[in-house]
């Protein structure tokens, strides 16, 4: 009985998660299954983890997976396995990225008159992220089901939150990159800030529903761009929603590539190592590889109008 529950794990195994017939897996589990991450604590039940699976595939389609090794004894079994797949469709709400990423597991099985009936495992779907340089500021629930944010609605109010983000004080930026094609992006963005200088950390965050979210999420680099009190009509073309923004704009490429406007008191261009899921944004941490600064002056930015910097008191 041993060798056949054996012989039915690896064939069930390929069936599910290089073919996506999960229930070839699911089959071979008893009513009480739960599987255990050691890495995040979730629990899944066996119609979970058909959710899990077919969540993945959906994002990585030619996924395959392959048991290096399967380790025998009584009615406990050790899988090694890993999988390969490419990033060609959007995943947790991730646009595709085109990457191919490997990752590798180990679960341990106990059986009980030939089912499985607990699971425990060193791998969960967030892994997928982790090869991709993504990370989640929530680990909470299940790893491949949306992640869970609190809802603040009431608690501020709104429209008191509204209120205080308008009392702060900010500069501009436009960030731009490159389309898979070469093509400069960008959009206007005010949730700029510095992270650390020791190493040159910067962050940005961005909107997922930015006609420029796919191109940055894709990327390897971006520019940030301050804008300056002669940049006013510029600011206005990269919060339009025009198909070229970069065609009245005269620009130059950073070492990376990344497009760095004209005029700008101060640009930089900056390698993403992190993105965070925000719910509706995503978090770029980057660090900082080429930078220039001129004599222009800034603009600011507060209560949705746009303010000359020159001529400020000093308190």
């Amino acid at each position: 009985m041993q060798q056949l529950t054996t012989h039915h794990l690896e064939y069930a195994w390929q069936q599910a998660w290089t073919h996506g017939d999960v229930s070839a897996l699911t089959d071979l589990m008893a009513p009480d299954y739960r599987r255990v991450s050691r890495s995040s604590g979730a629990t899944l039940t066996a119609a979970e983890l058909e959710e899990e699976i077919l969540s993945i595939r959906q994002g990585f389609p030619d996924i395959e997976t392959t048991i290096d090794s399967l380790v025998a004894e009584e009615e406990r079994l050790v899988v090694f396995w890993s999988t390969r797949g490419t990033h060609t469709e959007s995943f947790l709400g991730v646009p595709p990225t085109g990457r191919t990423v490997k990752t590798y597991g180990t679960n341990l099985i106990t059986l009980h008159d030939g089912q499985i009936v607990h699971e425990e495992v060193t791998w969960d779907g967030t892994e997928m992220l982790h090869s991709l340089g993504i990370r989640h500021l929530s680990d909470a629930g299940s790893p491949v089901q949306p992640v869970r944010t609190d809802d603040l609605s009431g608690s501020p109010d709104p429209e008191i939150l509204k209120t205080f983000n308008r009392q702060f004080v900010t500069g501009v930026t436009v960030v731009t990159t490159q389309d898979d094609e070469g093509r400069p992006r960008g959009l206007a963005v005010n949730a700029y800030t510095s992270v650390s200088l020791e190493p040159p950390l910067v962050l940005v965050c961005i909107q997922k529903s930015s006609s420029t979210y796919p191109a940055l999420f894709s990327a390897t680099h971006l520019g940030i761009n301050i804008l300056g009190t002669r940049q006013r009509e510029t600011i206005a073309t990269f919060a339009s929603k025009a198909s070229d923004k970069f065609a009245s704009v005269d620009w130059h490429p950073a070492p990376a590539g990344s497009p760095l406007i004209d005029g700008s008191p101060a640009s930089l261009e900056a390698e993403i190592r992190d993105r965070f899921q925000a719910k509706t944004h995503t978090v770029f941490i980057c660090r900082v590889g080429h930078a220039e600064v001129t004599d222009a002056d800034p603009m600011l930015y507060k209560a949705g109008s746009f303010f000359d910097s020159d001529g400020l008191t000093q308190i």
